[in-house]
This record gives structure tokens, C-alpha cells and sequence, in this order.
């Protein structure tokens, strides 16, 4: 955990700039909590992505999966490093960490499955404390996997 955001390393530092950057850019005027994740590729690429409401609800997607699927649709067979994560809501200050709902963790854990290899997870508010995940493990123990299916 971070007090704040300039303790972070540099790299961790660019990578939630990008997620704060787009949060505004997403489409969320139902809730007005706009969500933006930001997704760094092995290749050294950042992928975005922002909430999207529609609505009828359900047919919505969170920041994270609109990042990831755009990650993994323009960089096949590219691991996912990490992922930053953030927010900013009209009505308040969001002062703590935004963390993935638990569709999100599960397509998280599917891509750190696929790879072999962790995702580290840098989660925030707009202010406030940031927690950083090395995975998504601690988040989502006992997850399903492909290996369920065999």
C-alpha cells in the first residue's frame, strides 16, 4: 500500500496518469462514476479503456475488460504486465482505491492463467491511498480455470 501517489515507482506512475486520463472519457451517465483502466502490454504498450453504461444495464462493461479485450485483441499472444485502475465521480471525491468487481478479477485471472505470468494491479481513488497487487490472486483465490474443463 502507498500513501500516495509519489511513492510509486515511475513506471506504476505513467501507466495511473494514463487510467486517470481517459476516466473522464468514459460513458457513464447513469451512475456518473467514470471508470478508467489502463493496461500495460509485455511489448511495452498501453492499452486504455473506460467504463461503458447503456440503458439497459446489463449490457454494459467495466474499464478493465474493455482494456483487456482491447489489449489482447491488438497485441495477440502479448502478456498483460499490468493494469492500473482508477475513477472520478461527479457527486464526490472518490479518496480510496477502486478495485475490480468480480467479472473483471475473473477475466484478470483468465489472461494471468493463459501466460503464465501475474498481473500487477495498481488500484486507486482520485486522492488517497493507492494498493498495488502483484497479482490478482489475493483478490480472486480459488479461481476457475481452463484446467476445470479438461
Amino acid at each position: 500500500m502507498y500513501e500516495s501517489f509519489d511513492e510509486l515507482p515511475d513506471v506504476e506512475k505513467k501507466l495511473l496518469n494514463d487510467a486517470k486520463a481517459v476516466a473522464r472519457n468514459a460513458y457513464a451517465p447513469y451512475s456518473e462514476f467514470q471508470v478508467g483502466a489502463a493496461v500495460l502490454m509485455e511489448n511495452g504498450k498501453v492499452v486504455t479503456g473506460t467504463n461503458q453504461e447503456n440503458a439497459a444495464y446489463p449490457s454494459g462493461l467495466c474499464a478493465e475488460r474493455v482494456a483487456v479485450f482491447a489489449a489482447s485483441s491488438q497485441n495477440p499472444g502479448v502478456a498483460i504486465k499490468a493494469l492500473a485502475l482508477t475513477a472520478h465521480y461527479s457527486k464526490t471525491i472518490v479518496d480510496a482505491p477502486v478495485t475490480p468487481c468480480g467479472a473483471c478479477r475473473q477475466v484478470i485471472a483468465e489472461y494471468e492463467h493463459l501466460f503464465k505470468s501475474p498481473i500487477k494491479l495498481i488500484l486507486s481513488g482520485e486522492t488517497g491511498k493507492i494498493i498495488v497487487f502483484d497479482s490478482v490472486e489475493p483478490l480472486l483465490p480459488f479461481s476457475f480455470t481452463s484446467d476445470e474443463l479438461k
